[in-house]
């Protein structure tokens, strides 16, 4: 780490990217209904880290082992620029703020459409990551069937695509972090008894054309929410703390219906209609 990190209070950690669905909004609900006592830590959907950073900053996770993964390659090389590089990828991230422009921005967008896109060096495919994260629209993170990027350019004036103090923050939160590219289903080699686990998955669609779900080139609807029902139930049985988030419909109640569902408002912004904008209620199942 550098001398820099020692002016930043880093007790403040928090999420260095923009993600749609964050939990940020609903700490101070969340937070309430998780078991005051656990072991290690996992969050294998870690988008933006909302609960992590703040179980950091609160101090709930010291003396613990903590697991942040994700399918997303991309994201996880990103965490882990952070946490290994936070400098040079700060370096880098002022590269890209001083060339931005839209012209610009399609032409990094359109980067993963080479062949040799995964021969960019890590660094530069993370501080490509932020970058197109701060200048999108709404933060959001979409890729077609091809894994490719296809958010449009967002309308900022002034993004802050270089936000140093965010970014060695979260360095020294994951310091101890094992960042893993992995599926969730890994979850069940790792996790023991009275450890919490946090899904934070894709949500279940509230109507058929209100899908934010491929964060990756991978769907999860009916079939993959099912399949991530089973692994809260083995989860379950191994006596692990499990907890997780997702929208209120009559699936995703039906299916968790013999644990206990607590209700939680949030707060939606993605919606291409202001009336479809406001409040809307969560849910948060809990095995406790």
């Amino acid at each position: 780490m550098t001398k820099k990190i020692e002016k930043i209070n880093l007790k403040k950690a928090q999420p260095f990217i923009k993600w749609v669905g964050g939990k940020r909004g609903l700490l101070s609900q969340i937070i309430p209904l998780l078991p005051k006592k656990f072991n290690n830590y996992f969050e294998p959907f870690i988008g933006g880290g909302a609960l992590f950073f703040e179980l950091y900053a609160q101090g709930k996770l010291e003396g613990k082992k903590v697991y942040l993964f994700d399918i997303n390659a991309e994201l996880i090389n990103t965490y882990k620029m952070v946490r290994d590089n936070p400098t040079k990828l700060i370096k880098k991230l002022h590269e890209f703020k001083n060339q931005h422009s839209k012209e610009y921005y399609y032409e990094v967008r359109a980067w993963d459409r080479e062949e040799n896109f995964l021969e960019l060096d890590t660094l530069t495919r993370a501080a490509r990551f932020i970058y197109l994260n701060k200048t999108c629209f709404n933060g959001l993170y979409r890729v077609n069937k091809s894994n490719q990027n296809n958010v449009p350019i967002g309308s900022y004036k002034n993004p802050n695509i270089a936000d140093e103090s965010a970014i060695y923050r979260a360095s020294e939160a994951l310091q101890k972090a094992t960042i893993l590219n992995a599926t969730y289903k890994d979850i069940l080699k790792l996790a023991t008894k009275d450890d919490l686990v946090y899904f934070d998955p894709p949500y279940y669609p509230l109507t058929p054309t209100a899908s934010f779900t491929s964060y990756s080139e991978f769907e999860f609807l009916d079939k993959e929410q099912e399949e991530l029902f089973e692994v809260f139930y083995e989860l379950d049985k191994k006596g692990c703390n499990v907890v997780h988030s997702n929208s209120d419909t009559t699936f995703i109640n039906e299916l968790y219906q013999k644990f206990d569902i607590q209700n939680i408002q949030a707060n939606r912004f993605i919606n291409s209609k202001s009336s479809g904008r406001g409040k809307i209620s969560e849910v948060l199942v809990r095995n406790i």
